[in-house]
């Protein structure tokens, strides 16, 4: 085959980001017990990383996810109310991996001052998620989610069942969804577990 023509494709997922391409799996424990699961860098790609929109229902809200200079993720677009819209996320499903060491969930981000929510499965195909919304200041912040604070929903609806267990990790998701059109941005440098 011609290089050109494998050339042309890297080229434009390079220009246009991309939800689907390589990202490592979780790394080893570091010296404190806590686990990465992401560390985003300019040598890291986006592989298994999955943008989920309204659009899936109809809806025509848009995000995109791609690595910046900096190399972090950026998670952007615009959430839009037409058609019964109002959501745009991002999701990574694991093999699912054991989490059961572990308290939280710790996010290294930079937020536009807006609201998102962190959602989490505990198996494949799972009959209901768990979440919890939190707010970002604008400037870098490290958001801590206790197991205890993901309350167990489907479909958005809060359901009358115990928290998340933490035994299990398959799906890590964050959502924006305010219920207002309004465009958003949130740069992520890392995402871990804590004991």
């Amino acid at each position: 085959m011609n290089p050109i023509h494998i050339l042309i494709p890297l080229l434009a997922l390079a220009a246009t980001g991309c939800t689907n391409c390589n990202s490592a799996p979780p790394l080893a424990p570091d010296s404190s017990g806590n686990q990465t699961l992401f560390q985003f860098s300019q040598g890291a790609t986006l592989r298994g990383w999955e943008v989920e929109d309204d659009a899936v229902m109809g809806g025509r809200s848009k995000g995109r996810l791609s690595l910046n200079e900096a190399g972090n993720a950026v998670f952007a677009g615009d959430v839009s109310l037409e058609n019964d819209g109002g959501f745009s996320s991002v999701q990574y499903d694991f093999g699912p991996i054991d989490a059961s060491a572990y308290r939280a969930i710790v996010l290294g981000l930079k937020g536009d001052g807006k609201r998102y929510q962190l959602r989490v499965d505990s198996e494949k195909k799972a009959p209901h998620s768990y979440a919890c919304d939190f707010q970002t200041s604008g400037d870098w912040q490290t958001v801590e989610i206790p197991f205890a604070d993901l309350a167990a929903i489907r479909h958005g609806d809060r359901l009358d069942l115990p928290p998340y267990p933490g035994q299990t990790l398959a799906r890590l998701q964050i959502l924006i969804g305010n219920d207002t059109p309004e465009s958003f941005q949130l740069e992520i440098d890392r995402i871990w577990l804590i004991k």
